[in-house]
């Protein structure tokens, strides 16, 4: 994926709005000529900054706590489920040395110094800004999946991250586990034979989805910097039936179940069949389309083209409990609720988790069978050590200064995220289009119209922003 191309024109003027919309001195400058990152001295802590700590971001921000935690933003310290106040309160008890803030702009200023990696754990549709800023900066930063909400974003992210060379890392945790290697080499070794069909899918949502309206108004909670949760998103009224989880469902804050699961359960697949860029993307079933949010179930069709020798696959995503014939392999047992099948011209591999943990081939007497005999490879793949914690493995590569030292680099990953986003644009447009990865165009404008987010709340529109670009 290192020579995935950044050519779209409009890239220049999305990249000097963004820098304008940050808004601090010598942003728009930074865009252009970014700051490389800090050498970290032998034996030196890591000096980590987390965007978002209540939900996912509290496990990313204590998987650091052997480096040295020195800032913390969240936009509500307290007022939240009772979890999530658990895990803030925690917080300050394990880091008291650390500063805490409601808005990631004011962190990365006031504590540019301070800082050498930022982790990002927000709604999706803030994922970008805290990143960008931080990667212009000179931080090293791992961003939660999905990457971010649009093409557009991502494509920006990677641009920029090549720029100035700091370290990235996508929190799809699977990707540093032992699972998708052992498929990768099955796969390598001739043991699947042609593969031109892979089936995924998750019994996701596990929110709200298809509501057609918006959930009723409620004042903001006292101290909830709602603001800063809203960020680029359109001016719209707080909902506790929004925040602080059920936001995933809503299409101004998430990208729905494809968004949530795609970049862990697809990852075996895409990674190990280097799938690349789609051909073309379709829905192909939706329940309760929906204005406002996600679908209460869909089923999308992805086709990828063929790579050097590998010929070409139809991958099939399915969410909200839509479920895929049942192969004959799995005899009398019920496919998992979420799962994949990779289906080859010699043998299929399922496995019914999140993160690959435990594939298999199907039947398993075919697996035993492999397994006795000795067809099964040896591991010959390099495996992250320990496996399984992609945080140490980020740290680790920090501590090289390699940018690619992370399975989940932006290399990878941003194209990863695109083909998740084009999901998700599908759902949107409700009808198939084929794209052009080198050009950034789809065959619709109205999908061409959500490959980039829209700037329009006060303080945040395009007239705003391009009025402070120097």
């Amino acid at each position: 994926m290192s020579n995935h191309t950044l050519n779209r024109r409009d890239f220049i003027t999305f990249s000097a709005m963004a820098a304008a919309m940050l808004g601090f001195p010598g942003c728009a400058s930074l865009a252009k000529n970014p700051r490389k990152p800090r050498p970290i001295a032998p034996g030196a802590k890591v000096r980590v900054a987390q965007v978002g700590c209540g939900g996912k971001g509290f496990s990313d921000i204590m998987a650091h706590k052997d480096e040295e935690v020195v800032a913390l933003c969240d936009i509500d310290w307290g007022t939240k489920s009772q979890r999530i106040t658990n895990n803030l309160k925690k917080l300050k008890e394990s880091f008291p040395n650390a500063k805490f803030y409601t808005d990631f702009r004011k962190m990365l200023i006031e504590m540019d110094d301070k800082i050498d990696a930022v982790g990002v754990a927000t709604p999706d549709h803030m994922h970008f800004l805290p990143a960008y800023m931080a990667i212009m900066l000179g931080k090293h930063v791992y961003v939660q999946k999905p990457l971010t909400q649009t093409v557009g974003e991502a494509r920006e992210l990677l641009r920029l991250a090549r720029l100035n060379g700091v370290v990235t890392q996508m929190g799809n945790q699977g990707h540093s586990m032992d699972g998708i290697r052992l498929v990768r080499e099955w796969y390598q070794a001739g043991l699947l034979g042609e593969v031109r069909q892979v089936e995924i899918w998750t019994n996701r949502p596990v929110w709200p989805q298809g509501m057609q309206e918006w959930p009723a108004t409620e004042p903001a909670p006292e101290g909830m910097n709602f603001d800063a949760f809203l960020g680029r998103a359109p001016e719209r009224p707080f909902s506790s039936k929004i925040h602080p989880f059920n936001w995933r469902g809503i299409q101004d804050y998430g990208c729905g179940a494809l968004g949530d699961m795609a970049c862990h359960i697809m990852d075996a697949a895409y990674w190990n069949l280097d799938l690349g860029a789609p051909t073309s993307v379709e829905l192909k079933k939706i329940d309760q389309k929906s204005k406002v949010a996600f679908p209460k179930s869909a089923v999308v069709e992805y086709q990828f083209p063929a790579r050097g020798k590998q010929p070409p696959v139809t991958l099939m995503w399915r969410e909200g409990g839509e479920l895929p014939p049942k192969p004959k392999g799995l005899e009398e047992r019920p496919l998992a609720k979420g799962g994949q099948l990779i289906i080859g011209s010699k043998g299929t591999v399922y496995d019914g988790n999140d993160y690959c943990n435990s594939p298999r081939f199907i039947p398993e007497s075919f697996h035993k069978e492999l397994a006795d005999s000795g067809k099964l490879p040896p591991k010959t793949l390099p495996r992250p050590d320990p496996v399984g914690n992609p945080h140490i493995e980020w740290i680790k590569a920090i501590r090289a200064n390699d940018r690619t030292g992370c399975g989940s680099n932006f290399e990878y990953s941003v194209p990863f995220t695109e083909a998740v986003c084009l999901g998700t644009v599908a759902i949107l447009v409700g009808k198939k289009f084929t794209w052009d990865s080198v050009a950034m165009k789809t065959s619709l404008p109205e999908a061409d119209e959500l490959l980039y987010p829209k700037y329009n709340r006060k303080g945040w529109a395009m007239a705003d922003m391009t009025a402070n670009i120097a």
